[in-house]
């Protein structure tokens, strides 16, 4: 524990419905470099959603009178939801679907929003830090448009993006792997030194340490001024974060 009480957690959301391929990889690579920046007050976490559920919002609007999704019994949603809600800070990282984010994680991204908006309770700004990675088969197959995707999400929950340096990240992390559709495709033409696997690399890693840095930066702010941002009903999901560690 840092002398100070300053931690922040990271959750890194790989949204590829597969493990430990492109997606895991350049994710890995973000968190790394986002530990790195203090290995004593930056803490880690990978989630896939390889081999969980996600059912679509039907619009019942029942989350309005509790915050809860009706659905979630069904799925892994609550599981997700509550990883998210106490993290300080967010890298989503994807392979593009239809020049876009997969279904599973859109169904996600749907839900979440609608029951925090809906209930009273949770509604308001989360500050997160937000940082998007995508990665393709091809040079253009839509990555910069599922990188504005995440990042439009996570506007609209009231959070914060920011992108790794230039000129290898100008809105996120992004890749391809060279028309090569193999799941370690990304990882060997890193290792082989492939100048774009390493720009890749190079994004991803710029990006998770941009993350972390800013998190530590509006954390220790927060703890700050928190006295004047508890009479902002509109930080009340912030605070009740920051008051919780």
């Amino acid at each position: 524990m840092k002398k100070n009480g300053l931690r922040i957690k990271v959750l890194g959301i790989s949204g590829s419905p597969r493990k430990n391929g492109n997606t895991e990889f350049l994710l890995s690579q973000a968190l790394e470099a986002a530990r790195l920046v203090d290995p004593e007050a930056v803490e880690t976490e990978l989630y896939s959603i390889a081999g969980k559920k996600y059912l679509p919002c039907i619009a019942c609007s029942a989350c309005a009178k509790t915050g809860e999704c009706i659905r979630s019994k069904d799925d892994d949603f609550n599981d997700l939801r509550d990883r998210w809600l106490e993290a300080d800070a967010v890298i989503v990282a994807v392979p593009v679907y239809h020049m876009g984010i997969p279904g599973q994680l859109k169904c996600f991204f749907d839900r979440l929003g609608n029951s925090l908006w809906s209930y009273r309770g949770s509604a308001g700004k989360h500050l997160k830090v937000y940082g998007a990675i995508a990665q393709g088969v091809h040079i253009f197959s839509g990555q910069e448009n599922a990188i504005k995707e995440i990042i439009n999400h996570a506007l609209i929950m009231g959070n914060i993006v920011i992108s790794g340096d230039p000129w290898e990240s100008y809105i996120g992390g992004a890749g391809w792997t060279e028309k090569v559709s193999g799941k370690d495709a990304l990882k060997s033409l890193y290792e082989k030194k492939s100048f774009d696997a390493e720009a890749a690399v190079k994004s991803a890693r710029s990006l998770g340490k941009r993350v972390a840095e800013l998190a530590l930066i509006i954390k220790a702010g927060a703890m700050h001024y928190l006295n004047r941002l508890e009479k902002d009903p509109m930080f009340k999901p912030f605070v009740k974060r920051i008051k919780q560690g």
